[in-house]
């Protein structure tokens, strides 16, 4: 009997590991739930990138919805991601709100020049505490920000066409037809 017990362990772990890829079918392993979907984002106000001495709030972005997307110079899927928002970023019908992450200021605006500015505004959270509250893991991330400041879609990775055309699109579109 002793023999046998190393057998029948094998077969749970094969069993285990067999009920796991089985019950992941269909799930994305990488989507991470936000606890901030659908409440209030936190409050911030950070520095503009290239006017540090003026600042933007959460306040002064109330009244309509717009995209929120975290990025860094020494982010490497930054770079992936940005051709995307470069080329959607007028076809989104929202404003898009860039977040550098715990970069520096120059290296930020460096990056900007060589790889084009799809921003219509540009924050720095240099330290990244703002961040924190955001519940942010790395860039690159978006969140989507209804009128009223509320959190109603976040992307965790860099976004591909295909994810704004079937995920982000059709959020916004659910935004724009909300009154604020």
């Amino acid at each position: 009997m002793s023999r046998l017990v190393p057998f029948f362990g094998f077969v749970l772990l094969v069993a285990l590991l067999g009920f796991g890829i089985w019950w992941n079918t269909g799930h994305d392993p990488s989507a991470i739930p936000s606890p901030l979907l659908d409440k209030p984002a936190p409050e911030f106000n950070l520095p503009k990138l290239y006017e540090p001495t003026a600042t933007v709030s959460k306040r002064d972005l109330l009244g309509k919805p717009y995209l929120l997307n975290v990025f860094a110079s020494w982010c490497v899927e930054c770079g992936a991601e940005h051709p995307v928002l470069q080329a959607e970023a007028p076809t989104l019908g929202v404003a898009l709100i860039g977040y550098n992450y715990k970069d520096a200021p120059d290296d930020a605006k460096a990056w900007l020049a060589e790889h084009g500015n799809p921003y219509s505004v540009l924050i720095a959270d240099v330290p990244g505490t703002t961040a924190i509250d955001f519940g942010v893991y790395g860039a690159p991330e978006s969140f989507l920000i209804d009128g009223k400041g509320v959190i109603r879609y976040k992307h965790i990775g860099p976004l591909t066409s295909d994810v704004v055309t079937s995920e982000l699109k059709p959020a916004i579109a659910v935004l724009l037809k909300e009154k604020p």
